[in-house]
């Protein structure tokens, strides 16, 4: 048996075009007010609690790195300023679902046509098959640098605001150009290992716990389990490198800094526990956001699948 067994025939493009960017959307407007308190918790450099602080002023102090010039405003304001880049989060989130929800399946067929065998003999049959889908998911997540500029626009928006200076997408395009790939290097460092344990993660449950032939046969429930198992994976093994990122990332376009230069200051000034800054709100806020696009997405391309397919056997 290889890593194709059970396997009924691939999903349609259309499928997975409409099943990952259903997901995008949905969890967009969902988590992006999650999304921006763990971006904002992750760049903040100054400790929010401890050094004899008293539990008012932490409180204080995380009012402040959450709703920056919102603190002091009513809850509503508080709640509509973690809407900051809701365009490029539109724009990131979409595309970067679809290219990533729906283009693990393509490079995943591409292995399994090409190098099916390859993995069974290496890995045995069934580590074989998870070992294929965590590939996939990892070549998939180096490729999604390409959309590191709309990643940057948003993390910039919900950070550090203050560098656009009223300056639109196109101009900033126009002046920062290349500069948007700023710290392309540590995203592919943070989604290779990332995105295999994601998808790695995801593919062993659902084979070793759920016994799963066929992994689009999943239930909803087993999808969001093996989810779960994926996302928490995932989170762990890329905070080091996400910390990074997102620091890079939130500095002004004018003031730059390099990810070493971040990696040496955070040894020497925050201690090793910085590379894991802001995991535990990841895994508590930014997991159920990662948990609920995954599991929607690998449960809305089998649906739409079936759909597509059962439309066509009618005509």
């Amino acid at each position: 048996m290889s890593p194709t067994s059970g396997k009924k025939g691939s999903e349609s493009g259309t499928a997975r075009l409409l099943g990952a960017g259903t997901s995008g959307i949905l969890e967009l407007f969902t988590f992006h007010p999650v999304d921006t308190v763990a971006k904002r918790l992750m760049s903040n450099t100054d400790k929010i609690f401890g050094n004899g602080q008293a539990m008012g002023q932490s409180l204080g102090k995380l009012n402040q790195v959450i709703f920056r010039d919102a603190a002091t405003k009513p809850t509503l304001t508080k709640y509509i300023s973690l809407f900051p880049g809701l365009g490029y989060a539109a724009g990131y989130k979409v595309a970067q679902r679809i290219y990533k929800f729906g283009g693990q399946p393509v490079v995943r067929d591409y292995l399994e046509r090409h190098h099916g065998q390859s993995f069974t003999r290496a890995f045995g049959d069934r580590n074989g098959k998870a070992m294929l889908h965590a590939t996939a998911g990892s070549l998939i997540g180096i490729g999604e640098v390409a959309l590191l500029p709309l990643d940057v626009l948003k993390i910039k928006r919900q950070t550090n605001p203050e560098a656009f200076r009223g300056r639109g997408l196109f101009r900033i395009v126009a002046d920062e150009g290349m500069a948007l790939y700023r710290g392309a290097g540590w995203t592919v460092m943070r989604n290779a290992p990332g995105s295999f344990a994601l998808f790695g993660g995801s593919a062993f449950v659902k084979e070793f716990a759920f016994g799963l032939e066929d992994y689009n046969k999943a239930t909803f429930v087993q999808n969001f389990f093996a989810s779960i198992g994926g996302a928490v994976a995932s989170l762990t093994v890329s905070a080091p490198m996400d910390v990074i990122k997102t620091r890079i990332q939130a500095r002004s376009f004018d003031n730059p800094e390099s990810g070493m230069t971040i990696l040496r200051r955070m040894v020497q000034q925050e201690g090793f526990g910085s590379f894991f800054k802001g995991l535990t709100p990841k895994i508590l806020v930014v997991g159920p956001k990662l948990v609920f696009g995954f599991t929607l997405a690998q449960w809305f391309i089998p649906m739409f699948d079936r759909i597509i397919k059962g439309n066509k056997s009618e005509q």
